[in-house]
């Protein structure tokens, strides 16, 4: 009978991971624009794949702990992703005549600090659990460690890459996202 939960557990899990992904690019794709949806799912996928085959290279133990990761990853990787993507479409109001390309690159300079702080921070708190939780949290530590580094790559090198490549309107005013208002300049 504890196989049988363990494997529906497990089955639920995997359930919501692919959940969790599906919901992301639909909450992108409202809140931006579809380019940006495709672009944060695949910065998403390449996450929870990069994670997974780190389980799989080094054959380790994959549990109901190392799902909750993945999950914690999903979100920790669209939450930095979404702060690379406001910027940009910050820049995209802003500098309405900057080549795509040109205003991505100061979007991502703009925010690489943040980014670099908040990952490291992080990485702190998770660095002292693999080593002083105990064997139950260890897998969890490992995969947030390496999702956290994995995430913050694919954010700045993997879905701000991807609105250069899909392209995007500029000048959008109906299309914008309740918040502060804009000030001129």
């Amino acid at each position: 009978m504890s196989a049988k939960v363990s494997e529906e557990l497990f089955a639920g899990g995997l359930i919501a991971l692919g959940l969790a992904i599906l919901l992301m690019l639909v909450y992108i794709w409202f809140r931006f624009e579809w380019q940006f949806g495709l672009g944060g799912v695949l910065a998403l996928f390449h996450d929870v794949i990069l994670t997974l085959g780190l389980f799989s290279i080094f054959r380790l133990e994959f549990t109901l702990t190392i799902i909750a990761a993945l999950l914690t990853i999903v979100g920790y990787s669209m939450n930095d992703t979404v702060v690379v993507f406001d910027r940009i479409r910050e820049n995209l109001r802003k500098y309405k005549k900057m080549p795509l390309g040109q205003l991505i690159d100061l979007s991502l300079n703009e925010t690489l600090s943040r980014t670099i702080i908040t990952g490291c921070t992080a990485l702190f708190a998770l660095i002292g659990l693999y080593f002083v939780g105990g064997e139950a949290l260890s897998g969890f530590a490992l995969a947030m460690i390496f999702g956290i580094v994995v995430g913050t790559y694919s954010s700045l090198y993997v879905a701000a890459p991807a609105i250069l490549i899909w392209g995007v309107k500029r000048g959008r005013e109906g299309g914008e996202a309740r918040g502060a208002p804009q000030t001129a300049g």
